[in-house]
């Protein structure tokens, strides 16, 4: 028989996938024995079952009847009854957490016969009345569809009538008014009362929050966290406490540790008299934690007691919400804590010298895309302008942008390439498209454990919260500071979240102290201990080699002072450029052969004087160098301005000058209709006599330089844009008989492997031949993408790519993270068929998927020995090559193709 419900009780934290997140810790926290109100979680199975169907699971109300009445006769009341009622909430509780993207009613089995009993039971006729017109706001919007908005208009008009400036001050009477006003409200718009019926109220909400899971802002943060569409949410059912019976009740969000910082301490918010949705709001200002200890030193040392509890049992930083009842402490959630890249660096470092877990696990709680936010510059505060107002550094980072004040105009300004800032008194689930648009979230309410804080600390998005001095104002469309000073939209903003400060104009920016140690090996601070003793641990534990994509000495430098072990694709098109280009433009203009070859002996020493450089920074480590891999026409001016120039000298009875009518007769002659997959590559050595010998005797000579200076060159030889064995074969008899020539001619060997890039699906699919060619493949990623989707990356990402991704086509850019099922598939037969014809063969990736974290760990289980990526992204690429061993380790998988 399908099982569809759990109670508390029967629960683990280990099934998550099940009883969802939240049911799952709720689970746990009864074993461990701290006080959980009682419960029970219908399961995610239901959820999908009912999504699948659009009906209510067979069985499931049943099931749900009977844990009810269980949870009845434990209370010793009933669900809704009339005198003293038993109310519980409706949460819910995915796999991962989607902090407010799904639903929650507050208070279900109020009515107008219990809300008396309550008030009698309570002895406050107004909390009564304000658990109803909760249940009622709540139900409303969540379930019967109201738009959320027409209840804040309806408080906002009765709190202006009676000159209250906030919840706390409207009495019984006043909420009683509010939930008929309320009720009416639904039946207006809906054409259906408010339900009565306590069983049906639950029955509803249990469905609503369901459905919520295709809600458009779930479906857009799941996107936004890689979380898939099928998991589908749990829902707990759990008996009501209330923060809302006045001064001696409240309800809070507590961290073990500060999630901005990492610091060790209780850090968090808490709000007399509220309910807990009144905290994440940001409807009222909340107090910091300290605060409560001295309203209420008992249950702050109970919290304080039950917090370290929870810090040792999860070993990491918790995430607990908590309700306190008339001096009585009840926790209502616990899940290991979302927190920021600079607090998940020290925590993990934290709690290895707590020997709390080993340096291993640290490692698992860091990753490269924290690491790459880390690496971004701070604002230098010396320089910055006038600080226009101070919050509560909810999300650290530097970010500026033009001031927006709803999440519809950060859409449309960001969609056209502004950088905005979104200003809001509070954000709310509605606001996340604005929130993943905008650079940075400001807002004048709410603590560091608001809605706006736990979501931008999600996305890694700068945020200042409870800027109180800030008055916004929506509908004008600015924001007014505590000295009278103006803000209209559009105007440029700097926030910084990492000291709370908002400033005007646009502040400088400066290197951070990362980017210090990863450039000079200066430490500083803990946070770059941590984050030195993470990528150590990466670099002792990983399999994966990393290389940098380098054109330059100065690039290959600084890569190599960022760990790199070599350059796995050094572009020689980027050589050709500048003043370099007359030279190209004499090559490809040129009569006959004497003509070229003077061109390419003129190139020949300036290529030659670029290998050495870039050998000499990489001495000792393999320097992959690609022979020219573009067209030659990119190297020749604009077609139609030659056109225009030309034309406009006849027109003017003028003789065109020679040289421009030369150049444009070349121009027609090679244009191609699509380039990229015309005359380049390795067809171009096949058919432009003399420009392999060039580029092939220029990097043999730089070896022999390198050689007699006393250094180590290794220099590797790749031909790109192989599509068959005979292409190789051909191109690879000329770079042997050129390297054969200058031994000769130095009385030195010169040894330069020979290999080629694997970016054609024909490639791929032919490794096994193409490898008896190649000593070496590389996978250039970025063409093999575009040749296998069919896509011209310059065209289509602009085009429909934000389409496809709100339309779940893509999870993410396949120019960002590698598509698995399609070309990554065409990169495990190509590693398979490769080693399979030859051992030994060395194979890598150098297109930019080299530095991407997700792909990483691809590049890893497929068995490749190396991933090349650009000098910035070679720390991250470094610490997620470390994590991947950890996680094949921990699995027990042996990489596939790995030798």
């Amino acid at each position: 028989m399908v099982r569809y419900v759990y109670d508390f009780h029967e629960g683990r934290r280990d099934m998550a996938d099940l009883l969802g997140g939240k049911g799952a810790n709720l689970a746990e926290m009864t074993r461990l024995g701290l006080p959980v109100p009682p419960g029970f979680t219908v399961i995610t199975d239901a959820c999908r079952a009912f999504l699948a169907s659009g009906e209510e699971p067979e069985g499931m109300a049943a099931e749900v009847s009977r844990h009810l009445t269980a949870l009845e006769r434990s209370a010793g009341r009933r669900l809704g009854q009339p005198d003293d009622p038993l109310l519980v909430s409706v949460r819910s509780g995915a796999r991962f957490s989607m902090p407010g993207m799904m639903e929650t009613v507050l208070d279900i089995g109020l009515n107008d016969d219990s809300v008396l009993g309550l008030a009698k039971a309570s002895g406050s006729d107004r909390f009564a009345w304000d658990s109803y017109r909760r249940l009622v706001q709540m139900f409303g919007s969540t379930v019967m569809g109201v738009d959320a908005t027409r209840f804040d208009e309806a408080m906002g008009r009765l709190k202006a009538s009676r000159d209250a400036p906030d919840d706390l001050h409207l009495d019984a009477n006043d909420l009683a008014g509010l939930v008929e006003t309320y009720k009416q409200l639904i039946l207006d718009d809906t054409g259906r009362a408010f339900p009565s019926s306590p069983a049906e109220q639950l029955r509803l909400a249990v469905l609503a929050v369901f459905r919520s899971w295709n809600g458009e802002r779930a479906r857009l943060y799941r996107r936004r966290e890689h979380i898939p569409d099928d998991l589908g949410t749990a829902v707990t059912v759990q008996r009501m406490v209330y923060g809302n019976l006045g001064a001696d009740s409240g309800s809070g969000v507590a961290f073990t540790r500060d999630p901005a910082t990492g610091r060790p301490g209780l850090y968090g918010d808490y709000l007399a008299d509220a309910q807990g949705e009144d905290v994440v709001a940001g409807i009222r200002n909340t107090v910091p934690l300290s605060e409560l200890a001295r309203l209420d030193p008992v249950s702050y040392r109970r919290l304080r007691d039950n917090a370290g509890v929870l810090e040792r049992h999860y070993r990491d930083l918790c995430d607990i919400e908590f309700t306190i009842e008339r001096g009585t402490l009840w926790m209502l959630q616990t899940r290991v804590g979302k927190r920021t890249a600079e607090a998940a660096f020290a925590i993990a470092a934290e709690l290895v010298e707590e020997g709390q877990i080993t340096a291993e696990e640290a490692l698992t709680r860091v990753g490269g895309d924290g690491l790459a936010r880390l690496m971004f510059p701070r604002f230098d505060t010396g320089a910055a302008g006038r600080t226009l107002a101070q919050g509560l550094p909810a999300s650290p980072g530097a970010a500026v942008g033009a001031a927006v004040f709803d999440s519809a105009e950060a859409v449309r300004r960001a969609a056209a390439g502004e950088k905005v800032v979104l200003v809001r008194q509070e954000t709310t689930p509605d606001d996340l498209p604005g929130m993943v648009a905008a650079e940075a979230v400001l807002t004048s309410r709410g603590g560091r454990t608001s809605h706006a804080a736990v979501v931008a600390r999600g996305m890694g998005t700068v945020c200042v919260c409870g800027a109180e001095e800030v008055t916004v104002d929506t509908a004008a469309r600015h924001f007014t500071t505590g000295d009278g000073t103006l803000v209209e939209e559009g105007a440029v903003i700097s926030v910084d979240g990492s000291t709370g400060a908002v400033y005007a104009g646009a502040v400088p920016l400066v290197a951070s102290a990362v980017m210090r140690y990863l450039e000079t090996g200066e430490q500083s601070g803990c946070l770059v201990a941590a984050v030195a003793r993470a990528l150590a641990q990466a670099d002792a534990v990983r399999r994966l080699e990393v290389r940098a994509n380098a054109d330059t000495p100065e690039d290959a430098r600084r890569a190599r002072r960022f760990g790199a072990q070599g350059i796995g694709l050094c572009r020689t098109e980027h050589m050709f450029l500048g003043e370099r280009r007359e030279l190209i433009e004499e090559m490809i203009l040129a009569d006959d052969d004497t003509e070229r070859e003077r061109a390419l002996a003129a190139l020949l020493p300036l290529q030659r004087q670029d290998f050495a450089g870039i050998l000499d920074a990489m001495d000792g480590l393999p320097v992959t160098i690609r022979l020219l891999d573009p067209p030659l026409h990119e190297f020749l001016p604009d077609r139609t301005r030659l056109a225009v120039r030309v034309g406009a000298a006849e027109a003017r009875g003028e003789q065109p000058d020679a040289r421009e009518l030369a150049l444009l007769a070349a121009v027609n002659r090679m244009h191609e209709e699509n380039p990229m997959l015309g005359l380049r590559g390795v067809r171009l050595g096949l058919v432009v006599p003399g420009l392999v010998a060039m580029q092939v005797r220029a990097i043999a000579e730089a070896v022999v330089a390198r050689t007699r200076a006393g250094g180590s060159p290794l220099a590797e030889i790749m031909v790109p844009l192989v599509g068959a064995v005979e292409e190789l074969r051909i191109e690879r008899e000329e770079v042997e008989r050129v390297l054969a020539e200058v031994s000769r001619e130095a009385g030195l060997p010169v040894r330069c492997p020979v290999g080629t890039m694997i970016e054609l699906p024909r490639a791929a699919l032919t490794a096994g031949r193409i490898a008896e060619e190649a000593e070496f493949f590389s996978f250039g990623t970025n063409d093999l993408t575009q040749t296998t989707w069919g896509f011209s990356r310059d065209d289509v990402e602009a085009a429909f790519f934000s389409a496809y991704l709100d339309k779940g086509v893509f999870a993410a850019s396949p120019f960002e993270t590698i598509d698995r099922d399609g070309v990554g598939r065409l990169v495990r037969i190509a590693v398979d068929e490769g080693r399979a014809a030859r051992p030994d063969l060395t194979v890598g990736v150098c297109g930019e998927h080299g530095g991407d974290p997700a792909s990483v760990h691809f590049f890893h289980a497929v068995g490749l020995d190396y991933v090349s990526c650009s000098p910035f992204r070679v720390p991250v690429a470094r610490l997620e090559a470390g994590r991947a061993a950890l996680q094949v380790q921990t699995s027990g998988a042996r990489p596939a193709g790995a030798r």
